[in-house]
């Protein structure tokens, strides 16, 4: 059969649709009202994206694949909604680590000693590392959720184990905080 006659793109591999953040089969979904917010957000943009990518008329092979694209990510992130269940920090423990606190614990021993590490225990879909939002299914923020002020738990990181001291707990609204 003479090339002529196939489409290019019939010989094309199906688009890889992007996963979103890891949440462990059968674990419940929480969020904070600020991961819920974002989470809507980024519904509206993908929703946004497909509108305009549905009226470009260009390319129909590259249209396809983008919309196969984009309705992939919004089944996922239409599910993760749907799913979410929110924690209203305000009903949490004040002395007690459990989802949506900010934590700050000191390092008591090992190459850490005396260092100070904060970071909040967040939604695997706000989760980010570098702003010091922890996903809740990591294993630091298993290691110290129930932990309370002022006590000594010992943390695995890495081949590593020392021993830190909870020594601030806080719940704040982050509804308000920047994205």
């Amino acid at each position: 059969m003479s090339r002529a006659f196939v489409k290019e793109d019939d010989s094309g591999e199906a688009p890889i649709i992007p996963p979103r953040a890891a949440l462990p089969p059968g674990v419940t979904n929480y969020v904070t009202p600020r991961g819920l917010e974002l989470l809507r957000n980024e519904l509206t943009e993908l929703e946004t994206e497909r509108s305009l990518t549905e009226a470009n008329r260009e390319n129909d092979a590259e249209r396809t694949r983008q919309l196969t694209i984009l309705n992939g990510r919004i089944a996922a992130l239409n599910s993760r909604i749907a799913t979410a269940r929110v924690i209203d920090v305000k009903g949490q423990p004040p002395k007690q680590v459990r989802f949506g606190a900010t934590i700050t614990m000191e390092s008591l021993d090992g190459k850490n000693e005396g260092q100070e590490r904060t970071f909040t225990i967040v939604g695997v879909d706000e989760a980010s590392v570098e702003d010091g939002l922890i996903a809740f299914v990591a294993p630091i923020a298993r290691a110290v959720t129930g932990a309370k002020l002022g006590q000594t738990i010992p943390i695995k990181l890495g081949r590593d184990t020392e021993n830190v001291k909870i020594t601030a707990i806080k719940y704040t609204d982050q509804s308000d905080s920047k994205a």
